[in-house]
């Protein structure tokens, strides 16, 4: 039995469409055969669509710094993607498949470096160094352990794992599912890229901006790859340049009887207070608090008989890697990443601490915060060295902080000081002011500190909730309280226990967080030297600091790594050259 004509030629006509299906279905994997399966699964397939040229689209536009990141940063056209969708239009299948292999995996990538960014220009005001900072993962990972518990720290550590691998997963899928809409849609696809083309070169030329430094005709994604591969070619040609300026130390062979002469007979202080920056002695909702503890000191000093003299050094870093300015300030060396830091640890370069043991000082290092070993104590040349278990603290951590400063110091005159045998010279960061800043102590007779046990019930401090629950405001707030106690810590230190042989220098490390600071704040932190003898201050005078323990704001700013030298300079018996700086 034969069909009627009329039904083959029906069916024929059907199986001639097919294969045009099928191929459609080929190219265009999990899209055509979805819109031949009713309205809910082409409105997936819509979605989808759009949610994969989003993400795409984000990636290439999205801005790597958070004060960038409005509405209008998205209202741009990025030169990159025109030339990427023209690529897929323009290739055959094959090559086409090659491309999304290639470029969807480099999308994701870049999308990790960017966020990397966005995080570091958070943290730490500065982009992600491709070539160093992985080297900070550990340091993270400690950060977070000792703030958050060791659960805390791998779930973080696995979550920032499974975001790496979804990202780099998404992305190529995104755009492999682009690449399908484009082929599916070429000759309107290909009009819009024209048109696209047309509109970013027009904007061009003319400078079209949605926003200040938005432009529409964006080339960005060139821009951040350009830059990290500048930053990349400059980390790998450091190292030499600045091994020659270790070499070059004009105090390298001075002798011990010839170094700081000025200070002789005298126990020197030098103690940083964690992110103590300009921002608390200028910023109006910070500085009336930190003001306030600083000019009373000043007064309470004056009368105890001290003099003060105050400027302000540019730090290093911002936001954190207190040790890249610690490694400045002690060997004279501008060290403002890890290379530089381990290079520097690698040598023997005479720093502060070493100059004062040359010159017959006991050099004692109290590091609070050093709760795993630390080899490199060698480098700074301790005679003794305590870490957090050294100290024997019995107490319980405020947030990051594993003892309060007050137990530092108290500590330190009672193991250290009291009794010794021949004058101290002690490096003492303290770090009650270390971020997050959500449990601050409170001051307490010195007589009361003992082993820290205290410390327990009376002494907490007002705790400002849980790290992660915190606005802005309250974390300012947190802030500005720890800052006003580590400070309050230092001068009724000296005010009990000073004496016309104490010379205390403190300073900052580096400014906090720009979530403190906001984006765009100097690297500036305050010094101050504090002495009773008025010799000591008369040998400063030159310096042109300001009276008091507060530096206003046309107080001398020095680059952190001229520190060392004009130290030695103004308390030794000559003026040796200095060497030109970085």
């Amino acid at each position: 039995m034969t069909l009627p004509a009329q039904v083959r030629r029906l069916l024929g006509r059907s199986d001639a469409r097919r294969p045009v299906a099928d191929e459609a279905s080929a190219r265009t994997p999990g899209v055509s055969a979805a819109a031949g399966r009713g309205p809910a699964r082409r409105v997936a397939g819509g979605v989808g669509n759009a949610l994969a040229v989003l993400l795409v689209f984000a990636v290439l536009v999205g801005p790597d710094r958070l004060g960038l990141l409005t509405p209008a940063a998205f209202l741009r056209i990025p030169l990159e993607g025109l030339l990427v969708a023209a690529l897929l239009l323009a290739l055959p299948a094959r090559p086409r498949r090659v491309v999304v292999a290639v470029v969807g995996p480099l999308l994701g990538l870049f999308a990790i470096v960017k966020l990397a960014d966005l995080g570091f220009r958070t943290a730490l005001d500065r982009p992600f160094d491709l070539v160093l900072d992985w080297l900070l993962l550990d340091d993270a990972f400690g950060f977070v352990r000792d703030s958050a518990g060791q659960a805390g720290a791998v779930g973080a550590a696995v979550g920032i794992l499974l975001l790496v691998g979804a990202l780099l997963l998404v992305l190529t899928l995104a755009l492999r599912r682009l690449a399908s809409l484009l082929v599916r849609h070429e000759r309107a696809a290909t009009r819009a890229v024209a048109a696209l083309t047309v509109a970013w070169v027009a904007c061009a030329v003319v400078g079209v901006r949605v926003a200040p430094g938005v432009p529409v005709a964006d080339t960005g994604t060139t821009a951040l790859v350009g830059a990290h591969a500048t930053q990349v070619d400059a980390r790998l040609h450091d190292r030499e340049r600045f091994n020659a300026q270790i070499n070059a130390d004009p105090f390298d062979d001075t002798p011990g009887d010839q170094l700081l002469t000025g200070l002789r007979g005298k126990d020197v202080i030098l103690a940083f207070v964690e992110s103590y920056g300009r921002d608390a002695v200028e910023d109006p909702e910070l500085a009336p608090q930190v003001n306030a503890v600083l000019d009373a000191g000043t007064e309470r000093l004056r009368a105890a008989g001290y003099q003060a003299r105050s400027g302000f050094l540019t730090s290093p870093t911002f936001g954190g890697g207190s040790w890249l300015a610690h490694d400045t300030l002690l060997s004279g060396l501008w060290t403002d990443n890890e290379q530089r830091h381990r290079t520097l640890l690698a040598s023997d370069r005479l720093t502060l601490n070493g100059a004062f043991r040359r010159a017959g000082w006991q050099t004692v290092g109290v590091l609070p915060a050093a709760t795993q070993p630390w080899p490199e104590q060698g480098f700074f040349d301790y005679d003794r060295y305590f870490d957090a278990e050294a100290l024997g603290y019995r107490g319980p951590k405020f947030s990051y902080a594993p003892m309060p400063d007050q137990y530092t110091m108290s500590f330190f005159q009672r193991q250290v000081r009291t009794g010794a045998d021949r004058p101290v010279m002690a490096e003492i960061p303290l770090i009650s002011s270390h971020s997050p800043w959500t449990a601050v102590p409170r001051m307490i007779g010195w007589d009361e500190v003992g082993d820290g046990s205290i410390y327990h019930g009376s002494a907490v401090g007002e705790d400002s909730g849980d790290a992660d629950d915190r606005n802005t405001g309250q974390i300012r707030g947190g802030y500005r309280q720890a800052i006003a106690y580590s400070l309050e810590t230092l001068i009724s230190y000296v005010q009990t226990y000073g004496d016309d042989d104490l010379v205390l220098v403190f300073l900052g490390d580096h400014q906090p967080a720009p979530v403190v600071t906001g984006e765009g704040a100097s690297r500036d932190v305050p010094i101050t030297i504090v002495a009773r003898d008025p010799a000591v201050l008369d040998r400063v005078a030159g310096w042109g600091w300001q009276d008091g323990l507060r530096p206003g704001p046309q107080a001398p700013v020095w680059p952190m790594d001229t520190f060392r030298d004009r130290f030695l300079t103004t308390f030794g018996p000559s003026t040796p050259p200095i060497a030109a700086p970085r």
